[in-house]
């Protein structure tokens, strides 16, 4: 994941961002997990800064989208209490996709600053730059 990379993805997730009119903190890892890039749109949340970039790294270390670790992560389901692992950096809820290289997880985006729904959305958005 090169800084150019990272710079591409940012660029169409804020282009994404921007046609919803929901300003986003947009984070982008390397194959590590670690941040490579991160942007906070004007008007975005500032709690959103740390889930963006936590979003991220936990779709690089577990290599899936955070919104399908959260359905695998709720009461009785397979990874009931991960979000506790890793000093509380695991997130379980949409926003966070891994990219891939030639079928190899080389990083990650992870989006927030909206509903689920839209920061996934803003991250797939990414994702499909890269």
């Amino acid at each position: 994941m090169t800084l150019a990379d990272a710079r591409k993805i940012t660029a169409a997730a804020e282009k994404k961002a921007h046609e919803i009119k929901q300003p986003m903190n947009i984070a982008v890892v390397d194959e590590g997990g670690n941040l490579v890039s991160h942007v906070r749109m004007d008007g975005a949340w500032l709690g959103s800064i740390d889930i963006s970039i936590n979003k991220a790294f936990t779709s690089r270390a577990f290599d899936i989208t955070t919104k399908d670790l959260g359905k695998n992560s709720q009461s009785g389901d397979q990874f009931f209490g991960i979000h506790v692992s890793n000093h509380g950096r695991v997130m379980i809820f949409a926003g966070g996709i891994p990219l891939k290289r030639d079928g190899k997880v080389v990083g990650a985006v992870g989006v927030s600053g909206g509903s689920g729904e839209q920061d996934h959305a803003v991250a797939e958005a990414g994702a499909a730059a890269f």
